[in-house]
């Protein structure tokens, strides 16, 4: 018996989500008493794994499996966690594990508590805790099914390290023509900039901003931040920006740990999008502007004239502290 994780990974890297499930999972296989195994597909560097407390690593190294799969990644899953015994399996909350996570619990007839956001309350009962109504309130769920799968929200957890035995093993799951009814017939990547999903730092442009012609702006405060770009649906509507970096209930969701809203006034739909992220800052010229209730700072004043100065501050201060 052991605790399973799915590590998720780009151009054979593993993203940092990968690492933070198996810090989460290491407290839990530590409370059952148990072993961490992670399975991994067509990765490289497993060993960065058990410096997050994972002590088998399931590798998965398959031409078949170079895009992304919903099925066949579940099938590749499922077995691997029946090959453990595994009675606890964790994913995250990127949009793949969101694809795979209900045809895993289908194979695996697993309850599935998907937006968590802490360790389990309890282990007999499994109880945990997750965001609900678009993370205004949280809910506590029991999982009585055999096997419990866990969908942990970004961000919710963070890195700890803690050595795993490390030991690596090749696997080679039975995949079916029928894992592959969906054919990828190309992928389109965004290259040279962070990406949202991956951003722990997001600053997002809305109609206040005026056009497409003034948004160097937010690329520069994104760029001295480390930031990803993100904008309104008004604005991807419009078509200053593309519909890819849409956040909101309608877009993409957001969990990063800063996110810098700058002439958005905060609709509901786009509130509810971005919510989960820790600290949320406003920079608006209206001081009616819904948003400012919902953030944790907020700046009233003209975009144009705040957000420059903003990036010279960061400057001068990334400059005496390098």
């Amino acid at each position: 018996m052991s605790v399973l994780i799915y590590t998720e990974s780009e151009n054979g890297k593993f993203k940092k989500t990968a690492f933070e499930l198996a810090s989460y999972a290491r407290e839990i296989a530590n409370t059952m008493g148990t072993s961490l195994t992670a399975v991994a597909v067509n990765a490289e560097n497993a060993g960065e794994l058990a410096q997050y407390g994972v002590d088998k690593t399931l590798m998965v190294s398959s031409e078949e499996l170079k895009n992304f799969n919903a099925k066949a990644y579940a099938d590749v899953v499922a077995q691997a966690a029946k090959k453990e015994g595994s009675e606890v399996v964790v994913v995250s909350s990127s949009a793949n594990a969101k694809y795979l996570a209900p045809e895993l619990a289908i194979k695996l007839e697993a309850g599935y508590a998907p937006n968590t956001v802490a360790l389990p309350e309890s282990t007999s009962p499994f109880k945990v805790k997750r965001t609900a109504f678009t993370n205004k309130a949280f809910n506590f769920t029991e999982i009585s099914t055999a096997v419990k799968l866990i969908g942990l929200s970004k961000n919710a957890f963070g890195l700890k390290e803690a050595q795993g035995e490390g030991t690596v093993e090749d696997f080679a799951p039975e995949l079916e023509a029928g894992d592959f009814a969906i054919e990828v017939v190309s992928v389109d990547k965004v290259s040279g900039k962070v990406t949202i999903a991956d951003a722990e730092t997001v600053v997002s442009g809305g109609r206040g901003l005026k056009g497409p012609e003034n948004w160097g702006m937010i690329e520069e405060l994104a760029e001295v931040l480390g930031a990803a770009t993100a904008c309104s649906k008004p604005v991807s509507d419009l078509g200053w920006r593309p519909h890819s970096e849409h956040v909101g209930q309608t877009g993409k969701p957001v969990a990063s740990n800063l996110y810098i809203a700058v002439g958005i006034s905060g609709a509901i739909q786009h509130l509810a999008g971005i919510n989960a992220s820790k600290t949320k800052v406003v920079i608006n010229n209206d001081p009616e502007a819904p948003f400012f209730k919902a953030a944790d700072y907020g700046v009233v004043g003209d975009a144009f004239e705040v957000v420059p100065q903003l990036i010279e501050k960061l400057k001068t201060f990334k400059a005496n502290n390098a």
